[in-house]
């Protein structure tokens, strides 16, 4: 299951919480590991979801440009030439 950046970003607030509210200084440590981590995949997460969206984006043009080239195509050809005759 491809996880969400609202997701990583949830568990990199808490982390950050956790982090804020530790009285001891490894355990605090540890929290603003986590919340790196959690913020790093909440970036990845949010470029790839960006470049999906171009990439769909960049497709759909794409496809409809070559139904519009088919139909233009299938115009040309159905209708009769004007020939001289």
């Amino acid at each position: 299951m491809a996880q969400t950046f609202e997701f990583y970003n949830e568990r990199a607030r808490e982390a950050a919480v956790e982090a804020e509210q530790a009285q001891l200084l490894n355990v605090r440590e540890r929290a603003l590991r986590s919340e790196k981590a959690w913020r790093s995949m909440a970036d990845q997460a949010l470029r790839t979801a960006r470049e999906r969206e171009e990439r769909d984006a960049a497709t759909a043009a794409r496809r409809m440009a070559e139904d519009v080239s088919a139909l233009v195509i299938e115009d040309a050809v159905s209708e009769p030439a004007d020939l001289p005759g």
